[in-house]
């Protein structure tokens, strides 16, 4: 999608700090982070939401579970404890229209 900032970075049209890249899977810092660790677990393909999964995206999407785990292992907060978020929809805090996991950790997470 053309005007979609997470298709940009996947194409390496903006820059940002990447940390893991596969086949179907790019992850990279957040620029906002809301914790020490804050990192996007994003599709390569382009998925606006959760809303918007098709029954073909599973495999897709439990790659992106897997990854949280390998990611999560690799900064060091696997063992402290950490936190994976999806938002869906403008109410939920989506400010980007492509699907993405958020690991957050690094300290105690309150909830909400």
């Amino acid at each position: 999608m053309k005007d979609c900032i997470f298709c940009k970075i996947v194409d390496k049209e903006l820059p940002a700090d990447i940390l893991y890249e596969d086949n179907n899977v790019i992850v990279f810092k957040d620029i906002k982070p809301k914790a020490p660790l804050h990192i996007l677990i994003v599709p390569k393909k382009h998925i606006p939401s959760i809303n918007h999964l098709e029954s073909e995206d599973k495999e897709l999407v439990g790659e992106m579970f897997l990854v949280a785990k390998k990611m999560a292992k690799k900064q060091g907060v696997a063992k402290t404890g950490y936190r994976l978020v999806f938002d869906t929809g403008e109410n939920a805090g989506q400010t980007v229209d492509h699907l993405h996991l958020h690991l957050l950790g690094g300290k105690k997470l309150p909830w909400a």
